[in-house]
């Protein structure tokens, strides 16, 4: 008889236990809006968990990479325009250049006009990122740098590459002599500069005039070209953009089957899950009461 007293208290303790955790379980689950609550819950999808997470940290990263190459690469964009219109209205003081019929101050004009030309171009070539990189050289370095002999260096290496996913980068500029520096190594800053000079008395200023119209011509060709290419290279960042956007949502998807209560269930488990703890209770108070003459009356 004593055995058998002790297996009712201990069986039902147990069953009181197992009932009030579960009912716990799930109160928690309700409140934090969370199924999963340790790795013993569903240690498989734990470690779902646990890579979809990383995934989601290292797309956040290239998120932000591709922020940054889509500026740099609008602001390039943007440059380029500028730049081609400054090589135009070279062209154009250039014709005006070749005229027989112009003074000394018209010639000191159109030179001054030129020497602007040169400097504009030098400075839209050396913009900077919002990270302070060059648009256009390696790192920080300067793209055109005007020596004091009248010559320029031109960068010949652009930016370094991005990564803007899994298995994928791109540059959020070009080199500066895919702008300036022709097929025969010459340059249009250079070119410009020298009739500048020949029209403050250094130079043929109609042979030079003549020359540099068919090299700015091929400058703004060329410059046309690198822009071409970069808002091919623009469009690809879009793409890859909107390639991780929905990734996002599909993990996001993923991570609240595994992750989030379905609140209404849970509630409707709990109310099941209490009624059972009430009956329980309320059957073990009344079989505890119980002795031997209850029975033989």
């Amino acid at each position: 008889m004593q055995i058998s007293t002790n297996q009712f208290y201990t069986s039902n303790q147990r069953n009181f236990q197992a009932l009030t955790a579960a009912a716990d379980k799930l109160q928690v689950q309700v409140s934090t809006g969370k199924k999963l609550l340790a790795p013993s819950d569903d240690a498989v999808g734990y470690r779902r968990l646990q890579g979809l997470t990383r995934d989601a940290g290292n797309d956040q990263a290239y998120t932000g990479n591709i922020t940054i190459v889509s500026s740099a690469l609008s602001q390039a964009d943007t440059t380029l325009k500028s730049i081609a219109d400054e090589i135009q209205q070279a062209k154009e003081l250039a014709v005006k250049a070749n005229s027989g019929s112009l003074s000394a101050s018209d010639r000191s004009v159109i030179a001054d006009q030129l020497d602007s030309i040169v400097k504009a171009l030098t400075d839209l070539a050396n913009a900077k990122d919002s990270r302070g990189a060059s648009i256009f050289a390696a790192g920080d370095s300067p793209a055109v740098t005007a020596n004091s002999d009248g010559s320029f260096t031109i960068a010949s290496t652009g930016p370094t590459t991005i990564p803007i996913g899994d298995s994928s980068s791109a540059a959020p500029g070009d080199a500066a002599s895919r702008l300036f520096v022709d097929a025969s190594g010459g340059n249009v800053l250079s070119d410009i500069s020298s009739l500048s000079a020949a029209l403050r008395g250094t130079g043929d200023v109609s042979a030079i005039a003549g020359t540099i119209g068919d090299k700015l011509t091929a400058s703004n060709s060329q410059v046309a070209a690198v822009q071409g290419s970069l808002g091919a290279r623009a469009q690809r960042v879009d793409i890859e953009s909107s390639r991780m956007a929905d990734i996002a949502t599909d993990r996001e998807a993923t991570r609240s089957s595994i992750e989030d209560t379905d609140v209404t269930q849970a509630i409707t488990d709990l109310q099941k899950t209490m009624t059972i703890l009430s009956a329980a209770q309320a059957s073990f108070t009344k079989l505890s009461s119980l002795s031997l003459f209850d029975y033989l009356k």
